[in-house]
């Protein structure tokens, strides 16, 4: 077995949050700026931090336009679940004798409204979100935190994302990254790339 830990991005790999993300999103830069913009325009803030996308964004007191994003969003809960055979994914890895680990982009409150209602959170031994580090993805610091937590090799580990800003932080950190398919929007050339969970199952487990 070549990797010891496999990590795991959130938005977009586990859970599919991009309709509430982006029409979250949505309606807080209406409501801040009068104007409504198109979704398009908003995909990018996909896989960073909501401060980081906020900023691209222009708008001043972050914090309060994070409450209102995170208020906005819960209008959209509805619109989250976990991508099709993620559950298979993370059992049979279990099996396989991996130990699973989260990098995400989410803080820890993020992470727990989002994420932790689905109940799957306790496959997880090693958990990284925005609060643990200065620097967030596409800088490799997430991924050095989690390195460092599990004091593991960097040959060790596979990190599965959906994102350019996933990949860029798997590459700067040295470790392999592997593309969630099943969650990618953007044309990534990977060397490693999975269409379906049922594909890194009988990849990873073979």
């Amino acid at each position: 077995m070549q990797y010891k830990q496999i990590v795991f991005d959130v938005d977009g790999t586990l859970i599919d949050t991009e309709y509430a993300v982006l029409h979250s999103l949505q309606d807080t830069v209406k409501y801040m700026t009068g104007t409504k913009p198109k979704i398009e325009k908003l995909i990018f803030a996909l896989g960073i931090t909501g401060e980081d996308a906020l900023r691209q964004l222009g708008m001043a007191d972050i914090p309060f336009v994070l409450s209102l994003w995170d208020k906005n969003m819960e209008k959209y809960a509805s619109r989250v679940q976990v991508f099709d055979n993620i559950n298979n994914l993370l059992e049979q890895l279990t099996s396989c004798g991996y130990e699973l680990g989260i990098v995400t982009s989410k803080t820890k409150k993020e992470f727990m409204c989002d994420f932790s209602v689905f109940g799957i959170d306790n496959y997880f031994k090693t958990i990284v979100c925005a609060d643990d580090t200065n620097e967030h993805k596409p800088n490799p610091a997430p991924i050095l935190k989690y390195m460092e937590l599990v004091q593991c090799d960097k040959k060790e580990l596979l990190y599965i994302g959906d994102s350019v800003y996933d990949m860029e932080c798997a590459m700067r950190a040295g470790i392999d990254f592997a593309l969630a398919g099943w969650g990618q929007k953007e044309n990534l050339n990977t060397p490693i790339s999975y269409l379906t969970p049922l594909d890194a199952i009988q990849h990873l487990c073979s």
